[in-house]
Formats: structure tokens, sequence, C-alpha cells
């Protein structure tokens, strides 16, 4: 099959031919169609996670897929051949990610594909979406509370906003000004980020915030901390540091269940993708290089 492989840190990715995946006993086999693109992805590639995660070359990245089951373990009982299907693909080893015309995910780490969603839009949905969604819970977020939303015009950031706003809450997202018409469109007041962020933040809300998420780190945890009613109701998914202060640090993971909900609000019209680029699989190279310039607006994503 075609894959995206590197043979070790630094290399340029690119298109090769692979063997294709065998499929264990609580996996599931899966025809592309898109796959997710995510900063983690290009940070792998680059050795910085090397510290903390076991890779083995040739590597394929991704961690993100939407795609048609094309055949199941012998445990399998929650889908079949033909079935259209979303996965966060994190693995304890790197190897076997999702830049591939074929991908063997634990089923652990599948849900149905929202009908609501083109393929691409399906694709962006599960690393982003699951982090947004588990760092609300973290942070008990609901009905009639202001929530504070850093970096909301990003990946991460425009899931939550949507998420919070869907759950009755009130939206605050800090973002560069030619995002503001964009996070309107999702739900929420913007307001510029920068010096001053506070100041600004307390002229919409003078009494503070009840929930304050940290998708970018630097002065926005500060900020927070500043802005919120608790420190417990801050979460940072950027910086451990933050439980330091009284906050909480949420390490997304893969869970079906909480990617079904996902499912159910996009189904629902509560939850939408923007795809800021699409491009095919042998531009994984430009792909990267686009993310590492963190100015997308929602999610690049990779089409097979």
């Amino acid at each position: 099959m075609k894959a995206v492989t590197i043979n070790s840190y630094g290399e340029t990715p690119k298109l090769t031919d692979v063997p294709e995946p065998k499929v264990g006993p609580d996996s599931v086999l899966i025809r592309v169609r898109s796959a997710g693109v995510n900063p983690v992805d290009w940070k792998i590639t680059a050795g910085y996670l090397d510290p903390v995660l076991q890779t083995n070359f040739p590597l394929i990245p991704g961690w993100d897929v939407a795609g048609v089951v094309e055949a199941v373990g012998p445990a399998i009982t929650e889908f079949a051949p033909g079935d259209e299907v979303i996965g966060y693909n994190r693995q304890d080893v790197a190897q076997f990610g999702t830049y591939a015309e074929l991908v063997a995910a634990p089923v652990r780490t599948l849900a149905r594909k929202p009908a609501s969603l083109s393929w691409q839009q399906a694709a962006g949905v599960p690393l982003a979406g699951l982090t947004a969604y588990q760092a609300l819970r973290a942070a008990g977020a609901a009905k009639g509370d202001t929530v504070l939303v850093h970096a909301a015009a990003g990946g991460v950031g425009s899931f939550a906003v949507q998420i919070a706003a869907a759950r009755g809450a009130r939206v605050i997202g800090t973002a560069s000004e030619r995002n503001h018409d964009y996070l309107r469109s999702l739900g929420a007041e913007p307001v510029t980020y920068g010096d001053g962020l506070a100041d600004r933040v307390r002229e919409l809300a003078p009494e503070g915030v009840d929930v304050a998420l940290d998708f970018v780190g630097g002065d926005a945890i500060p900020a927070s901390l500043d802005l919120a009613k608790s420190a417990a109701r801050v979460v940072s998914v950027v910086d451990p540091g933050i439980a330091g202060s009284g906050g909480r640090y949420v390490f997304v993971r893969p869970d079906a269940a909480d990617l079904t909900a996902l499912g159910e609000l996009a189904d629902a019209g509560k939850l939408t993708v923007n795809v800021d680029k699409e491009l095919p699989l042998e531009q994984a190279g430009e792909a990267f290089r686009l993310s590492q310039e963190g100015r997308t607006r929602g999610k690049i994503v990779l089409t097979v």
C-alpha cells in the first residue's frame, strides 16, 4: 500500500510503498479516506517526543482517521466491513499511523463517522475534538458558566467554543482580529490576545470567568488564573505546571464514548469542522509546514 513514511527523525516525509498492516484480535482494518493533521504529528517526526514515546522506523505519522472498515479482528463485534468510522488511533508505540491507504486501529479508539460531516471534516474531529471535550469536562463547564477559551480559532479551541456553547455556556474566545468574525460564527465573543488581555476580558465579564481553557500556554496561564473565580477550574492542555497553581492539566486520551458524543453533537447541528486546508497524501510535508506556522483556522487534513 501507499503510505507517508520517514526513516529517521528530521527527515522530510515522503510517499512510499509499505506492507499492508496486519489486523490484531482487538483491531479494525480501515481503508483511509482522510487523515487529520495535528501539531503532534510533526513533533513526533522531529524527535521532540522521543523521551516519552517509543518510535519505530520506518514511521508512518498520523493519529486521526476517517474511513471505511475493510476487515475486523476476531474479537470485534462493534463494527463490520463497510461501516464508516472515525478514530484517534494513538497507541503506546508510534509506527503505524494514519497517513496511509490502510490502517489497523484498536477498537477502543473508534466511533461511527457522523453522517452530517464530510470525510475531510470527520478526519479533523478526533484528537482536537477529544482534547476540547475532555478539557471542558475536567473544568466542569456547564449551562450558565462564562468560559474563556484561549486560541479559540485553532483546531482545539474551535471545538471547545462550540461544545461549551452547546452546553449553554457563555463563551469568550481569544484570537487575532482577522478571526473575530469566525469566532462569532461559532458562538463566541472575541477578544484580541496579547498585552492587556485580562483587562479586555473584564470589559466583557467584570466579575471574571467561571472556566478558563488554555490551549496555547505562555501568558494565557497567568491571565486565566487572574480572571478565573477558582483556580480549580483553570485547565491547560499545554503546561503540566498548572497543577502547582491549583489548576488542572489534561492530556487527551482515546475514548470511544467521548468520540461518539462528539459525533452526536455534529449530527445534531451543534458542531462543525472548518477545514482550513485540504491536501493530497503526498503533500504531507507541506501540511507539516502549514501546521508549524501556527496560523491555521480550524483543521488541516490529508485526503487519501
